[in-house]
């Protein structure tokens, strides 16, 4: 694989994001040519020795005043509001996106699709597909950049970013960490494939594992007791789950807040942290008994019980 100075774009952002730096580029050009333009004409025109007409213009000040203020004033505006525009769109994913879960660790990026596939330092999606990243870290910062998708997502110790595209060429480009992560930072690099959506479906197929994210999940919020306080069944007083997942949260000391993988992932980690209103500070903490993995792995199994109504899954559990 080549990697040119202007890589090819694979995804409609890509080529917007080329649009919005090459309009930068060109005002800078026309910038250039206005100031430095004059400036060199009058240094020649007008040196010394040059016969000249030095007479002094008068010239309308308020009217140039008004006219150098005015005018770069609505284009920088204009070129912002384009700017702001794309920055919301990159940062917003879509709804309806896969969710492909990956962790950051020195030198290496390990991911994790829907259906349980696992892969390191490649990405296989399917051309067409909105693809959303929850990504965290395991130890130092790093860096998500695609380049042929003009996107990148600083990826950090306690806390998850999201980064999504949609490919719309089918190929293999770059996956590169871009941010200074140690020794072997260099050699933390890989790969995204894109595939047409039946080659993306024989290659799952292939390397299909016995369970997906959310029944890996599962099974970890069953071994780690979590079912013994939070099923439905349970004689203890705790937090109900169900449809928890981007709902509002009130807590003990008055503020409410959002359950997003954040919250989900305090939660976990640090119980005492922001107590649900109406309950008790009972739950200990899991810190040191899960990895990054196995946190994404539960908080898939939580978002998904908020697509299934409580009644049916007490059911489902029951017949288990």
């Amino acid at each position: 694989m080549t990697f040119p100075i202007n890589p090819v774009a694979a995804s409609k952002i890509a080529r917007e994001t080329d649009y919005l730096y090459w309009g930068l580029l060109i005002l800078s050009a026309v910038i250039i040519v206005i100031v430095f333009g004059p400036i060199i004409y009058f240094l020649i025109r007008y040196r010394e020795g040059k016969p000249a007409d030095r007479t002094p213009v008068r010239l309308p000040q308020n009217t140039i005043e008004i006219t150098w203020t005015l005018i770069p004033m609505f284009v920088m505006t204009g070129f912002y509001v384009w700017g702001a525009r794309q920055y919301f769109t990159i940062e917003r994913p879509p709804p309806a996106a896969m969710e492909i879960s990956v962790v950051g660790k020195q030198w290496m990026w390990k991911i994790q699709h829907p259906e349980g596939n696992r892969e390191i330092n490649e990405l296989h999606v399917p051309v067409g597909r909105i693809v959303k990243l929850m990504m965290t870290s395991q130890d130092v910062i790093h860096s998500f950049f695609l380049p042929e998708f003009r996107i990148k997502q600083d990826v950090v110790p306690g806390r998850y970013s999201t980064e999504w595209f949609k490919a719309d060429r089918i190929g293999t480009y770059h996956l590169f960490c871009s941010e200074f992560c140690g020794t072997m930072h260099s050699g933390m690099v890989g790969r995204v494939v894109v595939m047409s959506p039946a080659a993306y479906e024989e290659w799952l197929s292939k390397g299909q594992p016995g369970s997906t994210l959310v029944q890996s999940g599962e099974q970890l919020f069953r071994e780690l007791g979590c079912s013994g306080c939070h099923s439905g069944s349970s004689v203890v007083r705790a937090p109900p789950l169900e449809g928890l997942y981007n709902k509002p949260v009130p807590l003990t000391s008055g503020e409410v807040v959002t359950a997003d993988e954040a919250y989900l992932r305090d939660s976990i980690l640090f119980p005492a942290k922001q107590i649900v209103g109406g309950y008790t500070n009972d739950m200990p903490s899991f810190q040191g008994r899960i990895n990054e993995e196995q946190l994404l792995q539960v908080i898939a199994y939580l978002k998904s019980l908020g697509t299934v109504p409580p009644g049916l899954r007490k059911t489902l559990e029951d017949s288990r």
